[in-house]
């Protein structure tokens, strides 16, 4: 079929002005691939974006990393229909092929690109985030530029699975980020979509006991599904204590913070074995104040950050093609590009959904 010269896509011109329009259809050049959207997912960074977070759209005190107006969505698959000159044997691919990117699209002349660190590229453009230059997937079509990352997925997965490939990929960087030992406790602390990619991938580490923190029941029911040991409902229950007694009043040994929520950074703290691990993941919302001393003088804790899913994403495909990872259970709601303002409120709501998916 041929490529049409307009395509419906949903833009992002400044928090809560998000607008589906009728745009042209980009056109791949040297190197680049076209693709025909199958699936989209709506992140938690995306409400971030949509509600007008300051660490998204800057301040005073944080940079912008979101230049609209943009195109959004960095979690998505699509089958590819255009080449440009040079593409196919650059990127190993054919018309037709079911294919996904990594989220960022690495500069390759900064430092850490130069030293293999591409996910910490200075230049760091993302997906969705700058208009213009890399615009996202909430759209029919979509191009990957010619430094993009491009993987083939099998065309057994089906597009709703694939499209979760993007935060699987970073569930797997985070969890190898805690260092987690045969036997060890870990809590994940928030059991959105990626808390719960989280939860699976930690559990094929086999640790002593995985326990699984968030103040929403249903999710805490997926947890429980998904391989969870134990869960907590931080609303109910004073889940540092619970942690505490369960190990003998030591902490846990590893701590993933998947929320997004200030107060989960604290708790982590207190909660933690001395020596152990903390890993932080979340977008945040807003600061977070903690006492430094228990990182250092109380605790002498590791602290980790976990940043995108670099190297990750052949291993992301082959845990959602295998079912080492049930990415299908993750899937709550689907709706079309013309009811984006619908995903974005039941992302935002999460009361009763799990990962959101835009069908163009």
């Amino acid at each position: 079929m041929p490529v049409p010269e307009t395509m419906q896509a949903v833009v992002c011109y400044a928090p809560g002005d998000y607008r589906l329009e009728r745009v042209p259809v980009p056109r791949p050049g040297p190197g680049e691939v076209l693709i025909k959207v199958g699936a989209a997912g709506v992140c938690a960074s995306d409400v971030k974006a949509f509600l007008g977070a300051p660490r998204i759209w800057g301040s005073a005190d944080f940079p912008a990393y979101l230049i609209a107006p943009v195109i959004p969505g960095h979690e998505f698959v699509g089958e590819v229909v255009e080449l440009g000159e040079g593409a196919a044997e650059k990127h190993g691919l054919a018309i037709g092929d079911k294919v996904v990117s990594e989220q960022i699209v690495p500069c390759w002349q900064c430092r850490y690109c130069r030293r293999g660190q591409y996910w910490m590229c200075q230049v760091h453009h993302i997906y969705g985030f700058h208009g213009g230059i890399d615009d996202g997937a909430w759209a029919e079509y979509m191009k990957f530029p010619a430094g993009a990352l491009n993987y083939k997925v099998p065309a057994s997965v089906p597009d709703d699975q694939a499209a979760l490939i993007e935060p699987l990929a970073c569930a797997i960087h985070a969890v190898e980020r805690g260092q987690i030992a045969l036997g060890d406790v870990v809590v994940i602390a928030g059991m959105g979509p990626i808390g719960l990619c989280m939860l699976q991938v930690a559990r094929l580490q086999s640790p002593g006991m995985l326990i699984a923190l968030d103040a929403k029941p249903d999710r805490l029911e997926r947890a429980r599904r998904l391989g969870a040991d134990l869960t907590i409902d931080v609303t109910r229950e004073d889940a540092i204590a619970r942690v505490l007694e369960l190990t003998g009043g030591y902490g846990c040994d590893v701590y993933i913070e998947a929320t997004g929520h200030p107060a989960a950074v604290n708790q982590g703290l207190q909660m933690i074995r001395k020596l152990g691990t903390f890993v932080e993941f979340s977008v945040m919302a807003a600061p977070s104040s903690v006492d430094w001393s228990i990182i250092g003088d109380q605790k002498e804790l590791n602290i980790h950050g976990a940043h995108l899913g670099p190297y990750r994403y052949p291993l992301a495909i082959e845990y959602i093609a295998s079912g080492k990872v049930n990415a299908a259970a993750l899937i709550s709601h689907r709706f079309p590009l013309s009811e984006f303002a619908r995903a974005i409120e039941t992302a935002h709501a999460a009361e009763g959904s799990c990962k959101v998916l835009l069908i163009p």
